[in-house]
């Protein structure tokens, strides 16, 4: 993914102004790779050496998870803007820690979910508030992939020997995960590791999911459950190779997200009203009645593009454009995906006290069958 971020970097040089200044990677020869692709002399090691840079206005987090919250926290204090690939974080709490510190400092935080960059869902949003559906009591969506023989996330024919690389350093990619000694899958597959990620939830049901929290005008969830299992490869991860996934919101409305990493076979992306319902398709979207009359429909502008998601950020900063994936959207996102994950270490249905900005069981929360308008 960073190579996609170095090659935006690329595509609007001339047209945004953009010039790279510095990369960073704890694996040294990768360091010099992207140094090599930007045409920047400065090939670090150590991310904090970039936020030193003065003339740097924004800095590109395109790490493993567990390192996005200190890497954002520690760029905001440095005074730069943060474009930070999803999700946001890693835990609810370094997304409510880097919510406070992006309103302390009043620095963007553009938060890497490019779908965000396509006006479908904003559209959406306008119509949906005008009450072109009616009353909104559901949605769905999924993500679902059918990938190579090793499962999800992994790299073909890894050996489990692979020596680490003399030039990485283990124990600055570790960060704050905890302790392990150098194991190839970990450093290269780490999206099938909970120390490092959330897996399908956080990688992939982030892209989805906050389209529809765009489109709904929603934030933190009531009530969230997670399904799933590690069903067909059960070596080498420990995060569910299949996924679904309920979120309830307090608005009195449900949104399931299907993610079967077995099989490609998708479902429709629609939100369902009672005068109507809304499908999201290539073109934009368009909301037929009960009889199939088309109500309304939108073609949209824009796209799933990180060459758009960076322009959007840089309006930001120049003019004051609203930022496409702000913070609190990130925290959004977050919130539930690491609900639904928790659900189904534990499984329970898991519910998020709103006041105390934490997630509890959900017999302790308040049932409120008939929620406000």
């Amino acid at each position: 993914m960073a190579k996609n971020h170095m090659q935006t970097y690329l595509d609007l040089k001339e047209a945004n102004n953009l010039e790279a200044i510095a990369v960073a990677d704890c694996w040294k020869t990768r360091a010099e790779e992207g140094a090599d692709m930007t045409g920047t002399p400065n090939a670090l090691t150590d991310y904090r050496k970039v936020l030193d840079r003065t003339e740097i206005d924004y800095v590109t987090i395109a790490t493993p998870e567990h390192q996005h919250a200190q890497m954002t926290l520690d760029a905001l204090d440095a005074g730069k803007a943060v474009y930070c690939e999803k999700p946001l974080t890693h835990t609810i709490p370094e997304a409510l820690a880097v919510m406070k510190k992006q309103k302390e400092t009043k620095l963007p935080v553009q938060v890497g979910v490019q779908g965000m960059s396509d006006d479908s869902y904003s559209s959406a949003r306008q119509a949906i508030k005008e009450g072109l559906l009616g009353r909104v009591v559901q949605a769905q969506i999924e993500y679902v992939r059918r990938p190579r023989e090793q499962g999800p996330f992994c790299v073909p024919d890894l050996k489990d020997d692979m020596p680490k690389p003399d030039d990485l350093d283990w124990k600055s990619w570790l960060g704050s995960a905890p302790y392990s000694k150098w194991n190839p899958h970990h450093y290269f597959e780490w999206r099938n590791y909970s120390m490092y990620s959330g897996g399908v939830a956080t990688d992939l049901f982030v892209h989805r999911l906050t389209r529809m929290l765009k489109a709904l005008d929603l934030t933190y969830p009531r009530r969230v459950v997670g399904m799933g299992g590690i069903w067909q490869w059960p070596k080498n991860r420990d995060l569910p190779d299949n996924f679904e996934m309920i979120c309830e919101y307090p608005q009195g409305l449900t949104i399931y997200v299907l993610g079967t990493q077995s099989n490609r076979v998708g479902i429709d992306h629609l939100i369902r009203g009672y005068r109507g319902t809304l499908y999201f398709t290539e073109e934009g979207w368009v909301a037929k009645d009960k009889d199939g009359k088309v109500l309304d429909q939108h073609e949209k502008t824009g796209a799933e593009d990180t060459d758009l998601h960076h322009t959007n950020l840089h309006n930001h900063m120049r003019n004051g454009e609203p930022l496409n994936c702000p913070v609190e959207l990130g925290v959004a996102g977050v919130t539930a995906v690491v609900m639904a994950n928790e659900s189904w270490r534990t499984g329970q249905m898991l519910g998020w006290d709103d006041q105390a900005q934490t997630v509890v069981p959900c017999h302790t929360l308040k049932h409120d069958p008939y929620p406000a308008e």
